[in-house]
This record gives structure tokens, C-alpha cells and sequence, in this order.
């Protein structure tokens, strides 16, 4: 009788597995196939909005701020805006000297949302045509805002950019940024390969102005830890297609040790269940729930890819028992285990940028059951509703981060 009932569960895990890699696999391989962006030149240039939030990033700010204002747009077409939260004197004095409007903000709870509200009231609607949402870290590569300009000179209302690691100086930074470069390959590029939008990332990302702005004074939003999963599905409820420009590089600061990173996927798994909630709310109006509405909800309920290894590591231990036990735990041949593990392992592969196959990369997998550990405890550490502002701590200001694929 326990054997009949561990051979049900382990069969609905089977194929809740095989649904879930089925799909990876089509998107990954999708992905070699997404269209080349056009010409990133535009004679007619759209008005920018650089929106940068900080919140105590004192190390990274000021060469973020410097490094925008310097972009290589016509300077007469964009400007930067930064909300400082809780940043040293010493810090808010530097930054005067940079050619950016500096606003200092003070929260009882602070908070991306907040800051981003504040200057987005703050600046006169009718002054831009385009938001650009940056985190303090983050360093737009030469072009980047001419790409985006591009984009919405073809029509597009929001496009991502294509976002990478600004650091591999640890083995959990290296694994971050391969993490990112999946992404940027499954949820991104092979997204718009098939039709549907690109899923939003969290900064290196443009919107309409004015949109972007109504969406922000939205009841609820500023409480919303997870306030760029809400912008991506109030993207998707207006039937706004997020294009992305995979040639449009912005670069970013990856965890490099294993508390940062327990912390940081704590926070973007309490973020994924409030974003999962606002697909089954009745207070949200869904005019039409067309494909990419049942695209993107597959996509919150699919589990982290950690999860998988860590699966499959449990479910090949099991196979070694049942071996040396002689016993039929799973009620499923380990071959078709084995094929599936496969499967996953290809889907992963195709996904990773050549750059990344290397021994230092070799040598970071070997970081993976610890990686594994600390998600685990995230997951069981995890604070329902939670409305603080969980701080991830930047420090890295070299841009050591390739950009070849």
C-alpha cells in the first residue's frame, strides 16, 4: 500500500518535471532562433528620463550617476534624475558635482517603489517621451540609450535591455551572472522569438513616460516589494507588447557571497508569490487573457531551475538506494530519470553564453550543493506580505563584465 502511494506521487512529480523541462527546452532552443535588432541609429531622437534609485550605495552611486551622465546621446535629449536614500553627506556632496538632479528622499520605509514614485511626480510629465529605470549599480554601455531610442522609434511602448553581469570575481558571482545570461536567454530572447513579450528584469528597462508614471500612483504599489513584477503585469493587462534589445547592455552588479545571495532570493521569491497572486485577484481587470497572459502565468508557477538540481539530486540518491536495497521506490526506471536530467542539462547548455566555458566556471559548479543549501533556507525564511525593503549591499565599480555571446 505505501509503495502504490509513493509510486502516485513520484509519477505526478514525473510529470510535473517533464511538463515544466519540455518547456524550457522548446524556449531555449527558440532562443537561437530570435531575429537580430535593427540599425540602432535614429535620426529623430526621443526625449529621456534617466530615473536612478539608490538606497545606501555609497561605494557604487557616484560612479553610476557620472557614468550616466556621460552617455553618448545627443545631451540635449536626456537627463538624469537620482532619489538618494539615506546616502552620506559626503556621498550627496560628490554627487552634486556630477551633472545630475539630485533629489535626497526620506521614507519611514524606503523603498524602489517609493523612489521611483517621487521622481516620477516630481518631473513635468509633458518633458519626456521615455522612463529609463536604473538601479544604483548599474552601468549603461556605450549605445544603450540609442538602441532603446531605436525601439520606440519602431513603435514599442517598453523594451528591456539586456542586462549583465558587471562582476565575476567570486564563484557565487560567476553563477549569479550565468543565472542572469539563462534569463536574459529563456524569459527574454526566446520570448520574442515566439511572439510573446519579453519579461522585465528590474532595471535597464523603458518605458513611455506617462505610463509608467500612472502605473506608479497606483493604490497598492508602493507597499509592493515586488513593485517591476506589477509593472510587467500592468504591461501585460494594457496588451503592451516589452520588446528586447539583447544589443542594448547595461551592466550589473552580481552577489558574491553565499548570505547576500540567500537574502537577495528570499526577496525574489516573496516577490514571485505576490506577483502570482495579482493573476488570480478579482480586483484586477483582465480585458482579455490571451496567450501571453497564460505564457506568464506558467512562467510564476514554473519553480527556480535550482530546484530541478536539487530534484534530481534527491531522486538519483533514491535510484542508489533502490539499487543496493533491491526495492521500487520510485515505480519509474531510472533511465527515463536519466533522460529527463538530460533534457534539462541541454535546455541549460544552450542557454549559457559560450564566454562562460571556462575552468573558473567549472571550478564555480563546484560551489552548487552550498548554493542549493542557502536557497533552501531562503525558501523556509520567507516572510508572506512582507513591505520592508530588503537591501542587497553593491560595492563593485570596475567594468570587468563581458558582453560577448
Amino acid at each position: 500500500m505505501m509503495y502504490n502511494v509513493l509510486h502516485i506521487l513520484f509519477l505526478l512529480l514525473f510529470i510535473y518535471l517533464s511538463v515544466n523541462i519540455a518547456y524550457l527546452l522548446f524556449v531555449s532552443v527558440a532562443g537561437l532562433f530570435s531575429k537580430k535588432n535593427p540599425p540602432s541609429i535614429s535620426d529623430q531622437k526621443k526625449r529621456i528620463a534617466v530615473l536612478i534609485t539608490s538606497y545606501k550605495e555609497d561605494e557604487v552611486i557616484v560612479n553610476t550617476v557620472r557614468s550616466a551622465t556621460e552617455h553618448n546621446y545627443p545631451s540635449d535629449k536626456f537627463d538624469v534624475y537620482l532619489a538618494a536614500d539615506q546616502l552620506k553627506p559626503a556621498t550627496i556632496e560628490a554627487l552634486k558635482e556630477c551633472d545630475a538632479d539630485v533629489s535626497e528622499v526620506k521614507f519611514k520605509a524606503g523603498s524602489k517603489a517609493r523612489s521611483l514614485n517621487f521622481l516620477l511626480n516630481k518631473i513635468d510629465v509633458e518633458k519626456y517621451d521615455i522612463a529609463i529605470v536604473l538601479d544604483g549599480d548599474n552601468i549603461m554601455l556605450p549605445g544603450f540609450l540609442e538602441k532603446i531610442n531605436s525601439s520606440f522609434q519602431e513603435g514599442f511602448k517598453s523594451v528591456q535591455g539586456h542586462r549583465s553581469a558587471k562582476n565575476s570575481n567570486t564563484p557565487v558571482a560567476i553563477l549569479d551572472g550565468i543565472s542572469e545570461e539563462i534569463n536574459n536567454h529563456l524569459f527574454r530572447r526566446a520570448q520574442r522569438a515566439v511572439g510573446f513579450s519579453s519579461s522585465l528584469i528590474g532595471s535597464g528597462m523603458a518605458f513611455e513616460f506617462s505610463t509608467l508614471r500612472d502605473i506608479y500612483n497606483k493604490p497598492g504599489i508602493l507597499d509592493n516589494p515586488a513593485c517591476d513584477r506589477e509593472v510587467d503585469f500592468e504591461m501585460m493587462k494594457a496588451g503592451i507588447t516589452i520588446e528586447y534589445r539583447d544589443d542594448a547592455i547595461v551592466l550589473d552588479e552580481k552577489v558574491s557571497s553565499k548570505d547576500v545571495f540567500e537574502n537577495q532570493r528570499r526577496r525574489w521569491l516573496e516577490s514571485q508569490a505576490s506577483h502570482l497572486k495579482l493573476f488570480f485577484s478579482k480586483k484586477e481587470n483582465i480585458p482579455h487573457k490571451n496567450g501571453n497572459y497564460w505564457n506568464k502565468l506558467f512562467i510564476n508557477l514554473s519553480p527556480p531551475r535550482i530546484i530541478f538540481i536539487g530534484i534530481f539530486s534527491l531522486i538519483f540518491v533514491i535510484c542508489i538506494l533502490q539499487y543496493i536495497t533491491h526495492s521500487n521506490i520510485t515505480g519509474i526506471e531510472i533511465q527515463w530519470w536519466t533522460l529527463q536530467f538530460i533534457a534539462f542539462l541541454i535546455s541549460m547548455m544552450i542557454a549559457i553564453p559560450t564566454r562562460f566555458f571556462k575552468i573558473s566556471t567549472l571550478r564555480a559548479f563546484l560551489y552548487l550543493p552550498s548554493i542549493l543549501f542557502s536557497f533552501i533556507r531562503a525558501v523556509f525564511t520567507m516572510k508572506s506580505g512582507r513591505k520592508e525593503f530588503v537591501h542587497t549591499p553593491k560595492s563593485f565599480t570596475e567594468k570587468t563584465g563581458s558582453t560577448d555571446n
